[in-house]
């Protein structure tokens, strides 16, 4: 008997590992990617600047440091310890992970310890009356009924264990779909990731941005005090009208009412600076001063982003999408594994006894041991209608990808467009700051020596003044662009 049951319980295990999966096999879906950064693109061609992409562009978790800003790599670091999504992010891949291991607990058997010690009393007219009833009608005695309804003692302890061979690939299936979600997660994890960096870098370059307007302004501020403590020099002297100092009072005015709004934006985002890292309001003020040289911009590096194909995959909402098709892919072979007949191996072993004292005797054991089966046969079509479901939600996933992808490509080409248009637009800016300042100087010599009057200077240093501040703006823009352009890459290094 031992023998045979060793033997059908091999089989039924080898059968289980070969058995087959039901359902449908996941395989994953294209890209689509162009050949090329110039096959698919939208808008002027002025803005498909041609982008080398023969060599795959090196992925990176630190694509940050491109930009070569030791404060900023700083800043990167505590977002990635210190971050509350981020955190969130990480908790959330640990329960996928858990979920993998609850799913994956299903290929083993069960086995479960149970003990008792109970004290019970039959009823006298329940099973114990009946029994008596059909066994002697005849003989039935009060004082029987009475006897064998007293309360006793009973003690129990062992142990049931059971098994499901997966002939079917239910667990298989829902393993399956537990890895594709560790998948998810996992792809989840990172998209926080460079979302984080992202916001962190466009903060900073825009901080940075705003410390260069601040310290121009307050630069335009004492040249424009300098030359109106001259014009009034001169309207003493009599050399110049009062109305030429009444305008270049008015300059003075307009510049420093410029500055109370960039101390607010300042603020502002060393504020948002400061929630991205998890710190209160005026901890990073110390951290993000300006330099003692002024200097506060960097040049950028090229772009060079590598096969778009690799590009794609490297986004973690595309590798997201993918893990949530196949986790909908793999349910649908749950929902299908419903369908066949489940058999449980089950096996049983206690000791029970009445007294304490026989308890542990090899006549108090009891065992049980043989397989159930069980065969669906009606359930007001709820089986159906749940394989119904898990194909409508693949249907979805499948949907929800190619969106995903198509969306993917729109953003960068809108990423490229963007740092082109604005790049272009900086080169100009440069130019005509050159030429503004040129003027300006000109300009200034010219009156000083009285071979203009006050109109000419004052228009050349409005000039210079707009001038400055758009090219100032525009470098910022640009830094922000490139940020851009390295998260819609999926976070790979650009240059």
């Amino acid at each position: 008997m031992r023998t045979l049951v060793v033997i059908s319980l091999s089989v039924l295990a080898a059968v289980a590992l070969a058995g087959c999966v039901v359902g449908p096999d996941f395989k994953a879906p294209r890209t689509d990617a162009p050949a090329n950064w110039t096959a698919a693109r939208a808008g002027d061609a002025s803005l498909h600047e041609p982008l080398p992409s023969a060599g795959e562009a090196k992925p990176s978790n630190e694509w940050w440091k491109s930009l070569g800003d030791p404060t900023l790599d700083e800043l990167e670091a505590r977002a990635a310890s210190a971050s509350p999504d981020l955190r969130t992010a990480a908790l959330r891949f640990a329960q996928s992970r858990e979920r993998r291991r609850a799913a994956s607990a299903s290929w083993g058997p069960r086995v479960d310890l149970t003990a008792s010690g109970q004290r019970q009393r039959p009823s006298e007219n329940g099973a114990t009356s009946r029994t008596i009833n059909v066994l002697a009608p005849a003989d039935r005695r009060k004082s029987l009924v009475e006897l064998l309804s007293q309360p006793f003692d009973i003690y129990e302890a062992g142990f049931d264990a059971s098994w499901e061979p997966d002939f079917w690939g239910r667990v298989r299936r829902s393993v399956e779909a537990a890895d594709a979600g560790v998948d998810e997660a996992g792809a989840l994890f990172d998209g926080v990731r460079l979302d984080v960096a992202a916001e962190v870098a466009a903060r900073y370059v825009e901080w940075r941005g705003l410390q260069r307007r601040i310290a121009l302004a307050r630069q335009d501020i004492g040249a424009a005090t300098e030359r109106f403590d001259l014009m009034k020099a001169r309207t003493d002297g009599g050399m110049s009208s009062d109305l030429d100092t009444t305008r270049q009072r008015a300059l003075l005015a307009d510049l420093q009412a410029r500055l109370p709004p960039l101390l607010e934006r300042e603020a502002d985002t060393l504020d948002a600076l400061s929630l991205l890292l998890g710190q209160p309001p005026g901890s990073l003020q110390a951290m993000l001063a300006a330099p003692e040289n002024g200097e506060t911009s960097r040049a950028l590096p090229d772009l060079a982003l590598g096969l778009p194909s690799e590009v794609a995959r490297r986004r973690p909402d595309i590798r997201q999408a993918e893990a949530r098709l196949h986790a909908a892919t793999a349910n649908v072979g749950v929902a299908v594994a419903d369908f066949y007949p489940r058999i449980t191996l089950g096996a049983g072993f206690a000791f029970q006894s009445l007294h304490t004292g026989d308890f542990g005797d090899w006549g108090s054991r009891q065992w049980s041991i043989g397989p159930r089966l069980d065969l669906p046969v009606f359930d007001m079509g709820r089986r159906r209608s749940v394989l119904s479901l898990r194909k409508l939600e693949q249907q979805e996933a499948a949907v929800a990808f190619q969106q995903t992808v198509l969306r993917a490509w729109t953003d960068i080409d809108s990423a490229l467009n963007a740092y082109a248009a604005e790049r272009q637009r900086n080169e100009r800016l440069a130019e005509r700051e050159r030429l503004a300042a040129d003027a300006d100087t000109l300009a200034d010599a010219r009156y000083r020596h009285g071979e203009s009057n006050y109109i000419e200077a004052l228009d050349a240093q409005r000039s210079l003044l707009g001038a400055r501040g758009d090219k100032a703006d525009s470098d910022a823009q640009l830094a922000m662009r490139y940020v851009a352009v390295c998260k819609a890459i999926g976070g790979g290094d650009p240059h």
